[in-house]
């Protein structure tokens, strides 16, 4: 079976000011996980100073509100 010849790919587009700034903004509000061998985007959990706000709480609270 004689094999066929390739195509030539066509060029990527590049993406416009206002595609990337979407991007950015999907990035930044968006993370991608792993369920079940798929990928899945869900919501980032909200940061408090650059740290999930448990463990925020576990660095700053007192001993007394931790029991």
């Amino acid at each position: 079976m004689p094999k066929k010849p390739k195509s030539p790919k066509k060029p990527k587009k590049k993406l416009t000011p206002e595609q990337k700034a979407e991007k950015r903004r999907r990035k930044a509000e968006f993370e991608t996980i792993f369920v079940g061998g798929k990928q899945k985007r869900v919501r980032r959990r909200p940061l408090v100073e650059g740290l999930d706000h448990d463990e925020f709480i576990r660095r700053n609270a007192d001993p007394i509100w931790l029991h």
